[in-house]
C-alpha cells in the first residue's frame, strides 16, 4: 500500500504563509499525480491543487489560484503545497491524495482528477489572529 504522510500544519495570522508536504517512505512517487485537497468543518472536501507525476502540469482550484504554488521532487518523493496571503477561509484540515492511473497521457486537460486511490491522514492549518 502506498502510504502518505502530509506535514506542515499549524497556526498561523492572516496574510501569513505556511508549506506543506505530502511524502512517501515507503515508494517512488514518480508515476503519481497528487492532488490536495482541504475540508473545514461543515464543509464539503474541496479540490485545490493537482501536479502530473512529472510535474510539468499544475493545477489550482479559483478559490486558491495566485495565492497558493504545488510542486514536487520525485527524487525525495515529495510534493509541497506553499500557501501565501492566506485568510481565515483557509482554515481547514487539508489532504493529499495519489494515484498512478493519470500518468502522462491520462492527465485530464483540463482541472484535476477527484478520485484517487491513495490518501493521507491530513494536517490542520489554522488561519487566526
Amino acid at each position: 500500500q502506498l502510504h502518505l504522510v502530509e506535514s506542515g500544519g499549524g497556526l498561523v495570522q492572516p496574510g501569513g504563509s505556511l508549506t506543506l508536504s505530502c511524502a512517501s517512505s515507503r515508494f517512488t512517487l514518480d508515476y503519481y499525480t497528487i492532488g490536495w485537497f482541504r475540508q473545514a468543518p461543515g464543509k464539503e472536501r474541496e479540490g485545490i491543487s493537482c501536479i502530473s507525476g512529472s510535474g510539468s502540469w499544475t493545477r489550482y482550484a479559483n478559490s486558491v489560484k495566485g495565492r497558493f504554488t504545488i510542486s514536487r521532487d520525485n527524487a525525495k518523493n515529495t510534493v509541497w503545497l506553499q500557501m501565501n496571503s492566506l485568510k481565515s477561509e483557509d482554515t481547514a484540515v487539508y489532504y493529499c491524495a495519489a494515484d498512478s492511473k493519470y500518468y502522462g497521457a491520462n492527465f485530464p486537460t483540463t482541472g484535476c482528477p477527484t478520485e484517487y486511490a491513495n490518501w493521507g491522514q491530513g494536517t490542520q492549518v489554522t488561519v487566526s489572529s
